[in-house]
């Protein structure tokens, strides 16, 4: 079990080190790429926090260890993205947007294998109220595809810390499973935790965990930064934030653009704006201990002092954040197009984020000067990286 007790970084390089991954379905891809180049650059999670498609990347990292966590997570992208009896013909925009669509299409009408399959019948004809009428899918293939893939007895062991979201469907309450928190409850985490953050309704069924039962985390919040930042207030924080939707975009043209934006800005989660709010808090918190300081000797043990010096306590959090930016022939199905083009795809696109992140790498050994919560954003221009092949 890693040591939480408070120590001081002066340095990104030397804090804890933590992966939030945000939701987006067939996008999740994008986020085992990234975590394939973080490898090569020894980046090894203490922490790792998702909802939905992040929350089972998440499990896979957190339930293997060394170059197993790899080779599991492509194993899953590899198996859940679905062939399809044809390649693109061309190379232009138009004849992309048709073989995507076309993709999503079957597999919204056939499922993904290791993953869901449609109801037969469908849902409409069961009758209400049995647990076959509240989805178009069954998730039984993802429990038996997460029981294979992922070790819950070494993530019941801390030996990664491991925190998904979900939403109560009675309550309408967020609630994050995490690992750690568990230990002291005497709970254990398994592939019902994992399912109950990516239960999508009406797609797939609510999970029933202790009583209650639960949707997917993104529907309340799509990005689990807030519970990493909340949660963790004594140590230094370096956190590289893979989100697979991105709150900027062009103005739509079309229908298809229109909706495509909405539900990049419905699951983009207000990222930065939310990363702006925890940046004033935390600087506020700052100011509140310079203040402090401040005082003359006979305020300085006042118990309204006391409490506000205990309440303003600080860590430092380096953010880094790795945004997917989707292609101009990439549509409002682009997080259920399972297609195998697409799948790698978006891993080759992690893949060139983080190198392209990591091409200067001096921030890391460089300590904040002024803030103790700093975001970065370093992709900027293209380059020539490695890219993910099929093996």
């Amino acid at each position: 079990m890693t040591d939480h007790s408070p120590e001081v970084a002066t340095i990104p390089a030397k804090a804890q080190r933590v992966l939030v991954l945000q939701g987006g379905g067939a996008l999740g891809s994008y986020q085992a790429g990234a975590y394939q180049a973080l490898c090569h650059f020894d980046f090894e999670p203490e922490w790792v926090a998702g909802i939905s498609i992040g929350a089972v990347n998440a499990a896979i990292i957190a339930g293997n260890e060394g170059l197993t966590r790899v080779k599991r997570l492509k194993e899953f992208w590899e198996m859940v993205s679905a062939p399809v009896p044809w390649k693109p013909i061309g190379k232009s925009d138009h004849s992309r947007e048709l073989f995507n669509s076309t993709s999503a299409a079957l597999i919204a009408t056939f499922g993904v294998p290791g993953f869901f399959t449609p109801r037969v019948p469908p849902a409409p004809l069961w009758p209400p109220g049995s647990p076959q009428a509240e989805s178009y899918y069954d998730t039984a293939p993802l429990k038996k595809t997460l029981e294979r893939l992922v070790d819950f007895d070494r993530i019941n062991d801390l030996k990664t810390r491991l925190s998904v979201g979900a939403v109560s469907v009675t309550s309408g309450n967020f609630k994050y499973f995490d690992n750690y928190e568990f230990k002291k409850l005497g709970k254990l985490i398994g592939p019902e935790h994992i399912m109950a953050s990516g239960a999508l309704p009406p797609g797939f069924p609510a999970v029933l965990i202790d009583g209650e039962y639960y949707w997917d985390g993104g529907i309340a919040s799509n990005t689990p930064l807030d519970y990493v930042l909340d949660a963790e207030t004594g140590r230094d924080l370096l956190i590289f934030q893979v989100d697979l939707f991105s709150a900027r975009g062009l103005l739509p043209g079309t229908l298809l653009e229109a909706a495509e934006r909405e539900k990049d800005i419905r699951y983009s989660s207000r990222t930065r704006m939310n990363t702006d709010k925890n940046r004033q808090i935390h600087n506020a918190r700052k100011a509140v201990l310079d203040l402090i300081g401040k005082l003359p000797t006979d305020l300085q043990h006042d118990p309204s002092v006391e409490y506000l010096r205990k309440v303003a306590k600080e860590n430092t959090v380096t953010v880094v954040h790795l945004i997917y930016k989707s292609k101009n022939y990439e549509t409002n199905s682009k997080d259920y197009d399972f297609s195998h083009v697409a799948m790698v795809e978006h891993w080759n696109a992690g893949v060139r984020d983080v190198h392209l992140s990591m091409r200067h790498k001096e921030w890391l050994e460089r300590p904040q000067s002024g803030e103790t919560m700093v975001t970065y954003d370093l992709t900027g221009d293209e380059g020539e990286v490695p890219t993910h092949k099929q093996e």
